[in-house]
């Protein structure tokens, strides 16, 4: 039976494998009406007790709820599954890794609303894949909708500024630039904006045409930060962080080094209670571990599944999930 702690780590195992990859693949035996498409980008992956929610770049949500029986797992393509077709609820896939679920006896998809991707607030911005869009309209549009103390994290993704970026981009461009994403907008000159907006134009414009975003090409996995919370920074080496940023609460991956953040610049979330107090983010290398090294135990523990012998470990799905993991930079 899940308890909490297990879907918490399920969470940080997922984020790991997904966070930040186009999807290539949504199946699901119960989900009516909106579903993830093919293609968009997953944001984030969260748990809130025996609930566990995807998100992705268009604003679908993806919540389970797993109750006493439900159960998500990790494979590669191809492996065989743990638990047998009939019960699977849905099934995510990214290319080099599949996410399964299984049992949950919750799983529907809402919109979130977003109101710096709704037109309704403000015409659209310059769309930044097209060719040679317009930086100073971009320029321009932040003063016109940006407040002052607004971080220029959260001014990237404002649609009524520029077309295009959506969370991995952010932080992708502020590492490049070597700009924090807690920096003021109004603390930000304009030639390091133009930097900004040009960066994101050109890294959104040379993954047009790829299945998989590149945007700092010697990087395992091609991608500078995002995703890569506790590895070394290509740049610099110190270790990536992750912060929770904005009135959503996104992820936001930098280096704390090639992008010092101002010391006033304090992540918090609101309590039931209406205070605020700091967040932390969990610490997903280890949990992630943990959780894959359960299922091992769970294995052992269990010595024949009702389906099928226990493989031997160099064939166990979690067993090579770990190694994989660990080829990107765990120990």
């Amino acid at each position: 039976m899940p308890e909490g702690d297990t879907i918490y780590r399920a969470a940080a195992a997922l984020r790991t494998a997904l966070v930040g990859r186009p999807m290539l693949s949504f199946d699901s035996q119960s989900l009516d009406g909106v579903q993830p498409q093919v293609g968009r980008v997953i944001e984030e992956i969260e748990s809130f007790g025996k609930h566990l929610e995807f998100a992705w770049d268009d604003g679908v949500v993806l919540h389970t709820h797993m109750r006493m029986t439900g159960s998500w797992h990790l494979y590669h393509p191809g492996e065989r599954w743990r638990r047998p077709q009939r019960e699977m609820v849905v099934a995510i896939g990214v290319g080099q890794w599949q996410a399964v679920c299984f049992n949950a006896p919750t799983v529907e998809c809402y919109r979130s609303f977003d109101k710096r991707r709704h037109p309704g607030f403000g015409h659209l911005g310059p769309d930044l894949t097209k060719d040679a869009p317009n930086i100073d309209g971009c320029l321009d549009r932040i003063d016109r909708f940006a407040d002052s103390n607004e971080p220029i994290a959260e001014v990237l993704l404002d649609q009524r500024i520029a077309c295009g970026v959506g969370n991995v981009y952010k932080s992708e461009v502020l590492w490049h630039c070597g700009i924090s994403p807690f920096r003021a907008i109004s603390d930000v000159d304009l030639a390091t904006r133009r930097m900004a907006i040009e960066t994101a134009a050109r890294m959104l414009q040379e993954n047009r045409m790829r299945t998989r975003r590149v945007t700092a090409p010697d990087t395992p996995g091609g991608l500078a930060v995002y995703g890569r919370n506790g590895l070394p920074c290509p740049r610099c080496h110190a270790a990536v962080k992750v912060q929770r940023t904005g009135e959503h609460l996104r992820a936001t991956y930098w280096c704390p080094t090639c992008q010092a953040a101002p010391k006033s610049a304090m992540l918090t979330e609101v309590t039931p209670t209406g205070l605020v107090r700091p967040r932390a983010m969990d610490a997903e290398q280890e949990a992630a571990e943990l959780y894959l090294e359960e299922h091992d135990q769970r294995w052992s523990r269990s010595g024949q599944h009702e389906h099928q012998a226990r493989p031997s470990t160099r064939s166990t799905p979690i067993s090579i999930a770990t190694r994989s993991m660990r080829s990107l930079g765990w120990r």
